[in-house]
């Protein structure tokens, strides 16, 4: 798959190293560092063009082509980050200079990015026969049967998915392996933070890691959601981290079954 990022701001730039996956990207463990995400497979490769709009704008933008970039390289799916209203409006026309046959667009923030737009947007590109996904946040995005998009998710980035590790008496996180990671790379943030944290306090916990790492979500409520963005961004790792919790735990009551609840009690884990 050819990738093209057209972008505006911080989102944009931590989903194309997440992306990437350089060595210096993540940083939540400073010193004590384990380069657990040195096994993740980077998709450099897949990216042929990025392009950054400046975030200094006019309000209103009447001849939108003007900011388009004047090269751009065929590709397969656009990443529409944070970009001007007016700009993602003009996306059909980048679509039909790249040949794209997919593009995503996710919203943090309902006033930078009105739904109204969106709605837009999907009906003309899907009267082209281009896939589209408006996902708000980017972390909400699922698979939904459109095959590139859902390509891209099954390269690891939407919905987070994690693999939760609990302690033999289920009071601590052992730790957290993620299988889906959040287009800008929390995931794996929240997922450190987790290991050896007492389960009692795992909302605290993640909601710390969630906003320290800093999600980049608007604060305003949206009419659409009745929320903030961010809160929904929250719920939405916080579910995941719930469901892994609930897998980890079946799994435990299978191993008891198989293996008798005396045996699996004699496992000690080092404080």
């Amino acid at each position: 798959m050819r990738i093209l990022v057209l972008y505006s701001g911080e989102l944009g730039r931590k989903v194309i190293l997440n992306l990437i996956n350089p060595g210096e990207f993540c940083v939540s463990c400073g010193e004590l560092c384990d380069h657990c995400r040195q096994a993740r497979k980077s998709y450099a490769g897949m990216i042929v063009g990025i392009h950054e709009f400046s975030t200094d704008l006019p309000a209103f933008i009447e001849e939108p082509e003007q900011y388009l970039p004047q090269k751009l390289p065929e590709c397969d799916l656009i990443l529409a980050i944070g970009i001007h209203a007016d700009l993602l409006i003009a996306l059909p026309e980048v679509v039909k200079r790249t040949g794209a046959k997919a593009v995503i667009a996710p919203s943090e923030d309902s006033k930078a990015t009105p739904a109204g737009v969106l709605e837009q947007l999907r009906k003309e590109l899907e009267s082209m026969g281009v896939e589209f996904e408006g996902p708000k946040p980017f972390c909400a995005l699922e698979k939904t049967g459109k095959p590139l998009i859902d390509a891209f998710v099954d390269m690891g980035f939407g919905k987070p998915v994690l693999r939760i590790e609990l302690s033999p008496d289920g009071k601590r996180f052992i730790g957290a392996g993620v299988l889906r990671d959040a287009p800008c790379g929390s995931t794996w943030f929240v997922a450190k933070k987790l290991s050896w944290t007492e389960i009692s306090e795992y909302k605290e916990t993640i909601s710390g890691a969630h906003h320290s790492y800093p999600c980049t979500a608007s604060m305003d409520r949206d009419p659409q959601i009745g929320d903030t963005i961010l809160h929904k961004a929250g719920y939405i790792i916080r579910e995941a981290v719930e469901e892994g919790m609930e897998k980890a735990k079946k799994e435990k009551s299978r191993l008891e079954a198989f293996c008798g609840k005396e045996f699996l009690g004699q496992v000690k884990v080092s404080e």
